[in-house]
């Protein structure tokens, strides 16, 4: 049978349609669930989990506002299907906030109004905390192209320069974060 308008045949709309079943954990959680295998990662998040501090932006993978961690890395939640991520493990910005992991990028976001609407705030931290994982002491220059790939519409990005500036400070002051990726 084809659908008249769009020219496709059942068996492709049932294609969209098709579910599978994927294990992961997600903030130190293991989680099993059946899902659309169309269904992209931060949808999966939000609407399935309820974590809900990862935005939909552009939708692109340019805005950095679904920003996650996937084993242990940076990724765009839009660009990334859930299915992609079974056997993963899944770092949001509410499993990191829990665990502590942020309270210096945090407390300097605060102390430097860097989180006006808040809209880009968590992808925003989680682009800081790679940032203080990959590099010592990364120059302003640096921040400014690392973050580089997350929109702000508020901010004009100097407070948030400013803020992660101070966090790596601090963080290296009381030896919390070294280069490597590892905690003190």
């Amino acid at each position: 049978m084809t659908d008249s308008v769009f020219g496709t045949s059942a068996s492709a709309t049932d294609a969209v349609e098709q579910r599978m079943r994927i294990q992961l954990e997600v903030n130190g959680d293991p989680i099993e669930r059946e899902v659309l295998v169309r269904q992209h990662l931060v949808d999966f998040l939000r609407d399935e989990l309820g974590l809900t501090g990862s935005h939909l932006g552009c939708e692109h993978g340019v805005c950095g506002a679904c920003s996650v961690l996937v084993d242990g890395e940076l990724l765009r939640g839009c660009l990334m299907l859930a299915v992609q991520a079974q056997g993963k493990r899944v770092q949001t910005i509410e499993g990191l906030s829990d665990q502590g992991e942020l309270a210096i990028l945090q407390q300097a976001f605060l102390e430097h109004n860097a989180m006006q609407c808040g809209f880009c705030t968590p992808g925003m931290l989680l682009t800081a905390r790679a940032l203080m994982h990959e590099q010592d002491a990364p120059s302003r220059d640096v921040i400014r192209a690392y973050i580089s790939g997350n929109y702000c519409r508020c901010t004009g990005y100097q407070a948030i320069v400013d803020a992660i500036e101070t966090a790596i400070i601090r963080s290296k002051a009381s030896g919390t974060v070294r280069a490597s990726g590892a905690s003190a």
